[in-house]
């Protein structure tokens, strides 16, 4: 007598666990983890950086027609309470404004030493956060010494830029297409390349989605919404760098780690890289972790570069270019090596990727 089969629809045996064992393995729980630890770093980062924003060494300069009355201020203002500002004594007015458009400090103070009444230039194109807190500090230094102080606006945001904020925003859309992009040519073809030649051609169109998306958001941001004013051509180029950087190190991360590198680029660029970017709150208002990564990071370098394009003719923007090149460079470089070596490696599959990179593989 023959026995019945048992379905395969049963299961395994052993009940409920045995089930949930069968169904969950042990890389879909790592992963989950992963998950839930990302979303606590973003949790963390992001309220760490701006539930307390407090401004600290905010550079400005300050000039008088007097040497001596210049010095004695900055003196007086350096030595506030937390330090909240870095004052630097300059000839006159005109040395102070040439240093706010070349980005040197964020603001001057104007003395007249024959009336009760200074000037404060800001900028509230670098952010308005920024300006708003050095009105409130110089402004309550002032106050301290029976003088009134008022502010003029020498590189306003322009009335489409609500607060300054679009370059920021702008910057975060060229992130999100650099690493998505990176992450769908995983998806499609297998997280790590095969060979070189198959990085090669993957940065290549990285390349040319980075011209696109580099193009798109300057017109968007630009003549479509009039939100940024400056060089369309010169935001063409920033985002094109901006969205290829991101890309190019979200895939070496996967070439490093795989599909796991997917969430390690975000890790970089939207928990640590975002909230330390200077957007909403500039460098000088952030947390001293914050304020020491945000220059180095992609989103970081790309805002202020924006910010520097669109209000300040592009003076600062070499060090930001830099470091987006950087970047660039290095992430191209790590995908390609990572793929020569994974070639080089004995029993090496020739294909889009390891069974268990490939989305195709059971």
């Amino acid at each position: 007598m023959t026995q019945p089969q048992r379905s395969t629809d049963a299961g395994p045996p052993g009940g409920f666990l045995a089930e949930v064992k069968d169904a969950v393995t042990t890389r879909a729980a790592l992963l989950v983890v992963g998950v839930l630890a990302l979303q606590l770093a973003f949790v963390t980062s992001y309220i760490g950086a701006f539930h307390h924003p407090k401004p600290h060494e905010i550079p400005i300069a300050v000039a008088a027609p007097v040497g001596q009355v210049a010095e004695r201020s900055a003196r007086q203002l350096a030595d506030l309470p937390g330090t909240p500002l870095d004052p630097r004594v300059v000839a006159d007015e005109a040395a102070a404004l040439r240093q706010i458009r070349d980005r040197d400090v964020d603001g001057a103070l104007i003395i007249d030493p024959t009336g009760t009444s200074d000037r404060l230039l800001v900028a509230s194109g670098a952010g308005a956060s920024l300006s708003q807190a050095l009105e409130e500090v110089v402004g309550r230094a002032e106050t301290a010494r029976g003088r009134q102080v008022r502010v003029v606006d020498v590189a306003p945001a322009d009335r489409g830029d609500s607060r300054g904020l679009s370059s920021f925003y702008l910057v975060v859309g060229w992130c999100v297409g650099g690493y998505l992009c990176a992450a769908i040519l995983a998806i499609s073809a297998g997280a790590r390349p095969a060979n070189a030649a198959r990085a090669v051609i993957r940065l290549g169109a990285l390349l040319v989605y980075s011209l696109a998306a580099g193009l798109l958001g300057a017109v968007v941001a630009g003549p479509v919404l009039g939100a940024l004013p400056g060089s369309l051509v010169a935001l063409w180029g920033l985002g094109a760098l901006v969205v290829f950087a991101v890309g190019a190190v979200t895939l070496a991360f996967q070439g490093l780690a795989g599909v796991v590198g997917i969430g390690l680029a975000i890790l970089l660029i939207v928990v640590f890289g975002n909230p330390s970017a200077g957007g909403a709150y500039a460098y000088p208002l952030l947390p001293p972790f914050w304020s020491a990564i945000g220059p180095a990071l992609p989103p970081g370098a790309g805002t202020y570069a924006a910010r520097s394009v669109a209000y300040f003719r592009g003076n600062g923007t070499a060090g930001p270019m830099l470091v987006l090149a950087a970047w660039a460079v290095v992430g191209a470089a790590i995908t390609v090596a990572c793929a020569v070596r994974r070639r080089g490696r004995p029993g090496a599959a020739v294909g889009s990727g390891p069974p268990d990179d490939s989305p195709a593989a059971p």
